[in-house]
């Protein structure tokens, strides 16, 4: 790893070292970076932006063992990941630990497994864990959850070093379907400072993004066969259905947009982090105009502009909005909804023709005001510029 001297035009070489040499440990320091930052991990393995969600550390909750695995945590299709650190050296004995973890997590219930969050949660800042597995998934409610399902348990190894039986035995396993990868921490120093470099060894990748893409080619056959969930079915018809509609109404964005088994389409308005989001759920449907650029204070001020004049803006729609400036998170959006029985295909022609007029009246009413909103940035002192001066 180097460090770019721009004044001189050089490279600097960043002094490898080890965790030992720096006095970082396992447990206290390795460990806590991962559980409070797990987004480290999922750019090492490609996951994107907050893939894994931690729900327990130190987890000794095996019946009749006094074992204990480093990290617990839920990705994206609500599988478990068991997650191993082992600092400089892997050791010999990291695989068969894990697998034993991942053995008996595999019989995890949903009860079992929301009850082990929230007893994370109440040891470190309180929140509620059925609700934040909701988010997580992009689900509604709990009951449309599905956690651990099958045999799918995934196994992540973390260490500076890998000995060869371990990288042996992680291949072996990835050839017999068994998700398991190899993550390498490396320190480096530079002067008083020590920096930390994650990076998926196993697979490579290059060999992760044809797994992914093999992946989804599997997803699409399986919902071919009529093996997907229910849940997943329907929104991937809903939504065909969808599109097939707002392209027959001329409306270009949607052209190049593909069905998804989500609750969610998106639709970009041409201006980074705004978006109209149309919602399909079990009980209503919605279109959110949604303002989730990165600076959080950069939302709730294009939202403070757009509810200044909020009555204009209903009237224009024609009907009474939802605005929610969401405080506590980095969105805010102005909502459209209705109520309906979203899951009996008769009413979808109703539903669909409601989403198409409404996703119009938002993107008239809303995106050019928005557009030029965007264009100003807001300073700390609380005054507004041009971002062309």
């Amino acid at each position: 790893m180097f460090q770019i001297d721009r004044s001189a035009n050089r490279l600097r070489k960043l002094e490898r070292t080890s965790f030992s040499e720096v006095g970082f440990r396992e447990r206290e320091h390795l460990q806590e970076w991962l559980a409070t930052m797990p987004d480290a991990l999922c750019e090492a393995m490609s996951e994107g932006e907050d893939g894994l969600l931690i729900i327990q550390k130190e987890f000794d909750g095996f019946d009749g063992t006094r074992e204990r695995l480093d990290l617990l945590a839920l990705d994206r299709a609500g599988q478990l990941v068991v997650i191993e650190n082992k600092l400089d050296d892997s050791g010999r004995d990291v695989v068969w630990q894990a697998l034993k973890y991942a053995a008996y997590c595999s019989s995890l219930k949903k009860a079992e497994i929301v009850g082990i969050f929230q007893q994370y949660l109440d040891r470190h800042g309180g929140g509620d864990a059925a609700s934040t597995i909701c988010e997580f998934l992009g689900e509604d409610t709990l009951d449309e959850v599905v956690l651990n399902d099958g045999i799918s348990q995934r196994v992540v190894f973390i260490a500076a070093n890998f000995r060869r039986e371990v990288t042996a035995t992680v291949l072996w396993l990835r050839e017999h379907q068994i998700d398991a990868r190899c993550v390498k921490v490396v320190p480096y120093r530079f002067g008083e400072e020590t920096f930390v470099d994650l990076r998926q060894v196993i697979p490579t990748p290059e060999a992760a993004d044809y797994m992914i893409r093999m992946a989804e080619k599997d997803s699409e056959e399986k919902s071919a066969k009529g093996e997907l969930r229910r849940s997943h079915q329907t929104r991937l018809a809903f939504w065909t259905e969808v599109l097939e509609a707002m392209n027959a109404a001329g409306l270009e964005r949607w052209q190049n947009i593909t069905a998804s088994r989500d609750h969610w389409l998106t639709s970009s308005i041409g201006v980074a982090g705004c978006s109209l989001v149309l919602i399909f759920v079990r009980d209503e449907v919605r279109v959110e105009f949604q303002l989730n650029r990165p600076s959080a204070s950069e939302n709730k001020w294009l939202f403070d502009q757009l509810i200044q004049e909020r009555e204009r803006y209903e009237q224009l729609m024609g009907e009474e909005l939802e605005w929610r400036r969401i405080d506590e998170k980095k969105v805010s959006m102005v909502v459209c909804k209705t109520p309906a029985q979203g899951y009996s295909k008769e009413n979808w022609p109703e539903m669909i023709s409601w989403l198409v007029e409404r996703y119009r009246k938002m993107d008239k009413v809303f995106s050019e005001p928005v557009r030029s909103l965007a264009s100003r940035v807001r300073l700390g002192d609380g005054q507004v510029k041009s971002s062309h001066d």
